[in-house]
């Protein structure tokens, strides 16, 4: 295979860690209804993978962010439903990388006065951290290398590669965003394989 995308994280191992962290999340939960809040629209494997993996009572909402203007301002553009009013919040994300737009996130969040907010990231990107801000669950630790697949995109394609690849070489993308499907489809790798 080309070596500009390179499969780092596998199906498997992908599903042994969201188990890992649905089991330690559902211990903490234990007696609790929280709300699964997933940010649109990377979590959508993720979330999915998640909550399957953690038996008890929970409501799962959605919210989409937009940002704006020079300083990057976080606004929502789709809000819950469900009320957070004394709730017990967990917010899903894909990834976390400069930790800003979590922390708007949490701002955001905390004024509603749930009765807790905690997050969990499939990935945090700890090299691009800007500004310190908790992650109480994290899949992987990972360096700043830009990744697709599981939720992860370049320009909406990719989302649904079930393993994530790094691209080595963003100049491949750039030329041909559907570069890695014909990688794929070639090897029979990322989509639908299980």
């Amino acid at each position: 295979m080309n070596e500009t995308f390179v499969e780092v994280v596998a199906e498997s191992r992908l599903m042994r860690r969201i188990a890992e962290l649905g089991k330690e999340i559902s211990a903490d939960y234990a007696g609790r209804r929280p709300v699964v809040l997933g940010v649109l629209n990377g979590c959508l494997p993720f979330i999915a993978d998640l909550v399957r993996s953690m038996p008890g009572p929970m409501e799962i909402e959605f919210l989409s962010l937009t940002r704006f203007g020079e300083e990057g301002r976080v606004s929502i553009a789709m809000d819950t439903t469900t009320p957070l009013q004394g709730r017990h919040v967990l917010i899903v994300e894909d990834i976390v990388d400069t930790g800003l737009t979590l922390a708007s996130l949490r701002r955001m969040i905390e004024i509603r006065d749930p009765a807790s907010v905690a997050t969990v990231a499939l990935l945090d990107k700890v090299p691009r951290r800007i500004i310190e801000i908790p992650i109480e669950y994290r899949g992987f630790e990972i360096g700043d290398e830009f990744l697709l697949g599981y939720g992860l995109d370049w320009e909406g394609q990719y989302r649904n590669l079930r393993s994530l690849w790094a691209v080595t070489d963003l100049s491949v993308l750039k030329r041909d965003p559907y570069a890695l499907n014909q990688e794929t489809a070639t090897t029979g790798e990322g989509f639908g394989a299980r």
